[in-house]
């Protein structure tokens, strides 16, 4: 019999529906049942494409022992991360601090008013090497909660305290007797985190592999934002522009060629368990896809090498393909795991990616010895590095030179083996596609879906020369906004809403949801010129400070202040594999004050600038997308306005100019009506008075701190100003 969570519009949850423990939501009912039973309750949180979660799942939660002691002696309830973010920080800050690592599943103990007293993360069914299983913490947390329950429920209160105290101070930090009470300056502060920084990431920077560290490597994209943003402000020709970039770009090359790269269908895997790049984490997350792209276009505008331009329309094609749903919404994520059969009910993880060398000469016949030099197949599988023993005979494909140096070890011209390669990976794609297919979670996530409208309308100012009705970036993110409007969004009460699937979920956005969705209006907006995104982002922005906002310290909040179920509001202070709420916030409130002059913008942009003072200045590598803030609001507003017609492509080439190479950051306005003409002029009065070229062609007027040049008429005069501007 289906538990509580058949009714649930998470793919977790309902994951979940048929365990025998008799799960329950988050919410006032699992609450009142623990109070009124005297029971603590068990949180367990994890993710519906989540590797491990399915293990503990099937290991415990579908056990009916393990379910008959969870059902005595605790209310168990069911959440899942994606839908309820600021639940998920605020214990997943409990468990690092108290056990020195993190992850998921999350396990954690509470009191019936919700305060934690014991967590962990995955546990094994059974006692392993010294380690405690399941069974038996759940035994010794049920005896310790009968017989001092006091004395946990005032541990717990500790606890809340502890976190209260972070969120208003941050993390405890060591003070010296000559630290000083009197704060650095903003911009000398702000050169010294950013030379921090990028020290860090250059000692750190792995020049064999790529990436930063050793084993296992994230694709952390802030980093690499990060790099790239010094390269822009340095110069691309100086010691660390050129530095900056070639840490960058040799992690994104080492990336696309290792196995984390989907190959065959585009996308990039989650992590690699391997220093190499060699064995990924086989799940597929969206936000991932979004901010890997915008680093690969990055590449492109830093270089002006093609290849990096390749892979961001290789991620935009998987998105586009296999994330995309018929209301032009992106869903959330693939699974690691899938069925190793059709018919078969055992599951494994990269099932669906890997390949034996006999299933690829099979299907690919006289190529298949090109193939498997390019990629390093081999008749016994290539994963060297396996300690469960679940790629055995297995190949995950990893590119074992560049494709010109293969043409010439099988003596091929380069236009052969390119036409041969893409046959090959146009047939084992095909093949592949009659595997049984990873789960994917079909719920839109508003956070996530404004990053990949950020990416699709980067992707469209940078590669707009090669858009065809297949790979219209601006259209694809243009629905997806419009989806969020019409289902995420409800103009009356002017609350946005985090998720959907198959209808609005009940649930109200968070500080993520909003920062996002705005940075991908703004983006969208100089895309395409849309006027109704940037009036929607100005309105997003007045709801986020109502809500977020932290009038005495400033920043803002992950929660908002009417949930009475979050134990302690917490400020997001680490870019991680999503940047900070307050990293993004701080950028868009820059430019809303550059664009429109937004009445406070400015002030607030500071106030969370100084809000995370302590964590950027301290461990500036915990928030490179924050110094990305930093920079922007140190900077004299930089703005462009091109007057003409939307469609004109005088107007179109004018905007391709600006995105064409990595330069300092600009706002840019356009007027290309009447309405636009008046709407804007209401912000910033100097607008109304500009006008297009003679003819009715396109001009473009660039403007630092609102003074603005004489403006240009073409395309060659545009970057005669712009490099008066940057040189």
């Amino acid at each position: 019999m289906p538990n509580r969570l058949a009714a649930e519009k998470s793919p977790y949850l309902r994951q979940h529906a048929d365990n025998p423990v008799d799960w329950l939501p988050w919410g006032e009912e699992a609450f009142a049942r623990a109070k009124a039973e005297a029971k603590p309750i068990f949180l367990s949180i994890g993710y519906s494409t989540c590797h491990w979660c399915h293990v503990m799942a099937h290991e415990s939660f579908e056990s009916d022992a393990i379910a008959a002691q969870l059902n005595r002696d605790f209310v168990a309830i069911k959440v899942d991360r994606e839908e309820r973010p600021d639940l998920d920080r605020v214990y997943m800050t409990y468990v690092q601090q108290t056990t020195g690592h993190g992850g998921w599943p999350m396990s954690v103990w509470l009191t019936p008013d919700g305060k934690p007293f014991y967590g962990g993360t995955y546990f094994p069914p059974q006692d392993r090497q010294g380690r405690p299983g399941f069974p038996t913490i759940l035994n010794a947390i049920a005896r310790h909660w009968q017989t001092e329950r006091e004395k946990i429920e005032t541990g717990a209160e500790e606890v809340v305290q502890a976190l209260r105290r972070y969120a208003s101070e941050g993390p405890a930090r060591e003070i010296k007797e000559n630290d000083s009470t009197e704060p650095a300056p903003l911009h000398e502060a702000a050169g010294a985190a950013f030379d921090r920084g990028f020290q860090y990431f250059f000692e750190a920077h792995d020049p064999v592999r790529g990436g930063f560290g050793g084993a296992p490597k994230f694709p952390r994209a802030a980093t690499l934002n990060f790099l790239f943003r010094v390269a822009a402000l340095q110069g691309a020709h100086s010691a660390a522009g050129v530095e900056a970039i070639k840490m960058a770009t040799h992690t994104l090359q080492r990336m696309a060629g290792g196995g984390i790269h989907d190959h065959l269908a585009g996308g990039f895997h989650r992590y690699s368990v391997d220093a190499a790049w060699h064995v990924p984490h086989f799940e597929k997350m969206l936000y991932d896809q979004a901010q890997i792209a915008l680093n690969y276009l990055e590449a492109r505008q830093a270089t002006g090498i093609e290849a990096y331009g390749w892979v961001a329309r290789d991620i935009f094609t998987y998105v586009q393909r296999d994330l995309t749903g018929p209301h032009g919404g992106f869903y959330s994520a693939e699974d690691a795991d899938s069925l190793l059969a059709h018919g078969s009910t055992e599951h494994a993880e990269g099932a669906f990616y890997v390949w034996t060398k006999e299933e690829i000469d099979t299907a690919l016949g006289d190529d298949a010895a090109f193939f498997c030099s390019h990629f390093g197949v081999k008749p016994n599988g290539n994963v060297e590095q396996d300690p469960q023993q679940e790629f055995v005979g297995k190949n995950v494909l990893l590119q074992q030179r560049p494709l010109g140096q293969t043409a010439a070890l099988l003596k091929l011209d380069v236009e052969t083996a390119v036409e041969k390669l893409l046959a090959c990976r146009e047939k084992l794609r095909a093949v592949r596609d009659q595997r049984p297919r990873p789960h994917r979670d079909d719920k839109v996530i508003t956070a996530w879906n404004g990053l990949m409208i950020s990416a699709l309308a980067k992707g469209h100012q940078v590669l707009a020369a090669d858009a065809t009705a297949e790979n219209d970036y601006l259209a694809t993110a243009t629905r997806a906004a419009e989806f969020l409007q019409s289902e995420l969004w409800e103009a009356e009460s002017a609350t946005l809403y985090r998720t959907w699937r198959e209808s609005r979920s009940d649930i109200p956005a968070f500080a993520e949801d909003y920062a996002f969705l705005i940075q991908g209006l703004l983006d969208l907006y100089e895309a395409g010129f849309d006027l109704r995104w940037l009036q929607w982002a100005e309105l997003l922005q007045g709801r986020m400070d109502e809500l977020f906002g932290d009038a005495e310290r400033g920043g803002y909040f992950n929660s908002r202040a009417d949930d009475a179920s979050v134990i302690v509001r917490l400020k997001e202070d680490y870019d991680g594999a999503e940047p900070a709420p307050n990293s993004v916030a701080a950028m868009n409130l820059v430019r809303l004050d550059w664009l429109l002059g937004l009445p406070g913008a400015r002030e607030r942009a500071h106030a969370t600038i100084a809000a995370l003072r302590r964590p950027w200045t301290t461990h500036p590598h915990a928030l490179p997308q924050m110094l990305c803030a930093v920079e922007l609001a140190l900077e004299a507003p930089r703005t462009v306005v091109l007057v003409g017609e939307a469609n004109a492509p005088e107007l179109r080439a004018m905007n391709a100019v600006l995105h064409a190479a990595l330069g300092p950051r600009r706002a840019v306005l356009a007027i290309t009506s009447g309405a636009a003409r008046v709407w804007l002029g209401q912000r910033r009065p100097y607008l109304a008075e500009m006008t297009a070229g003679p003819a009715g062609g396109a001009a473009a007027y660039v403007c630092e701190n609102f003074t603005c040049q004489r403006p240009a008429h073409t395309t060659a005069e545009l970057r005669t100003v712009l490099a008066g501007r940057t040189e």
